[in-house]
């Protein structure tokens, strides 16, 4: 049977998130996919969806339901990809005991702000560019490890290069066979 791969939008969800079929393209063999958007998760409905208005939507309170509707949600350990705010809903998720086998969370926006990390393994993507990415003085605060990829921005992850490398990441853990 799969390994199940729960997957967690960036904020525009489905809205602007065509980019996100290539890393099914890419896994769906291997993983039972559940995709969640994140808006949806959040119950974000803004009159004007705009960057700002979206944006504010989650810091007031649309991330913190998001949180909570996963929680609701999923409880078996799996798997975990998110993409900017998906990858923070993720992080405060599991510090609040959502069950995950790992994490990949690329450009996760407001994990800078976190005093904690999540004791699961995680990859954490970053752009050299990315003008929200955290400093190495809060990874070592709290002892994570980021994997920062030059002369990238926020939006890495749309791109086909850096979809197909952390797709053959998230391959190998299902792919290789212990010894």
């Amino acid at each position: 049977m799969a390994e199940k791969l729960v997957v967690i939008s960036d904020m525009w969800g489905v809205k602007k998130g065509l980019w996100i079929t290539s890393y099914f393209g890419y896994l769906q063999q291997y993983y039972n996919i559940k995709f969640y958007d994140c808006q949806q998760l959040a119950d974000i409905d803004v009159p004007v969806s705009t960057e700002e208005n979206i944006h504010k939507a989650f810091v007031e309170g649309g991330i913190d339901a998001a949180v909570a509707h996963l929680l609701r949600k999923e409880s078996e350990p799996c798997h975990y990809l998110a993409f900017s705010t998906g990858g923070t809903v993720a992080w405060k998720a599991a510090l609040k005991g959502l069950p995950m086998k790992s994490l990949t969370a690329i450009s996760p926006t407001r994990i800078r702000y976190e005093e904690q990390s999540p004791n699961v393994p995680m990859n954490l993507i970053f752009g050299e560019c990315d003008k929200f990415k955290p400093g190495m003085k809060w990874a070592k605060q709290v002892k994570v490890d980021l994997n920062v990829v030059p002369s990238f921005g926020h939006q890495l992850y749309s791109d086909e290069k850096i979809i197909s490398e952390v797709c053959l990441d998230l391959l190998e853990k299902v792919t290789k066979k212990a010894i």
